[in-house]
């Protein structure tokens, strides 16, 4: 049996202890929440932990308060094909005192839950302008390298030998290198879209200035990945962005640069 299908299966209060591990320890000290109980100064419960017995996949979610209407911490994780690799499916930080943009609500009010092509521009334009990157709501928190440390402590408990996961936007692909991913596949597409932002490539002349294809973003990481959740990369005739797959093995941090 799978390995995260195996853990779902064993006593509640063992298979809660062993996925608290993946919560960074500094964020239940910055909201003072017991890592025993889960609850917050006033009792609340603040901690949740949906990992089905009948699954092969798991969620933590980490509240200031069951109040707020985001989590400061959720993270999904499940069995992946090969079994001794666990995929990483989802992670989302937030800074609950932030400022809030609601970049994951269509203009209407609907839920864009992960549907990135059907865009809230206005949200979006103030997200930007706040210093945050594609598909942040609020600013994050700084925790990715406490995070990867915490995820190898629960692979070396269940007996993962890597982790797998797909970098849905451009800076995250960037942000994963620099935590020690590597690429499955989409080095190459990663290296070519460096060469085409470089003065004079492909898409440096494509970015005009306006909202989200601002004259500087190809100096940086995060007005990159602005310009290629616009569609710069399709104008520029690369295939549109699909996010590609990474790696690492636990404990071990490959050396990957495609931005430098």
């Amino acid at each position: 049996m799978a390995k995260i299908a195996r853990l779902n299966r064993i006593q509640e209060r063992d298979k809660r202890r062993a996925y608290a591990l993946l919560i960074p320890e500094s964020l239940l000290s910055r909201f003072h929440i017991d890592p025993e109980t889960g609850l917050n100064p006033e009792g609340e419960k603040c901690i949740t932990i949906d990992a089905p017995e009948s699954g092969s996949e798991a969620g933590v979610r980490v509240t200031r308060s069951p109040s707020d209407r985001d989590p400061v911490f959720y993270i999904e994780v499940r069995d992946s094909r090969d079994l001794v690799q666990m995929f990483w499916d989802f992670i989302l930080i937030n800074d609950p005192d932030s400022p809030r943009f609601d970049t994951d609500v269509t203009p209407e009010g609907g839920d864009r839950w992960l549907n990135w092509r059907n865009r809230n521009r206005e949200q979006e334009k103030k997200a930007l302008a706040s210093g945050l990157a594609p598909g942040q709501s609020r600013r994050g928190l700084g925790v990715t390298s406490e995070l990867c440390d915490r995820l190898d402590e629960l692979c070396r408990a269940v007996g993962f030998k890597s982790i797998a996961l797909e970098a849905l936007f451009y800076h995250n692909a960037v942000m994963y290198e620099r935590h020690g991913f590597r690429y499955f596949h989409g080095d190459q597409l990663m290296k070519d879209i460096h060469e085409a932002f470089k003065p004079g490539g492909r898409i440096s002349g494509l970015l005009d200035g306006s909202d989200f294809r601002g004259h500087g973003f190809a100096d940086t990481v995060r007005g990159r990945s602005w310009a290629v959740h616009d569609g710069i990369l399709e104008d520029a005739g690369f295939d549109p962005w699909h996010p590609p797959r990474m790696y690492r093995m636990v404990g071990k941090r490959f050396e990957v640069d495609t931005a430098p």
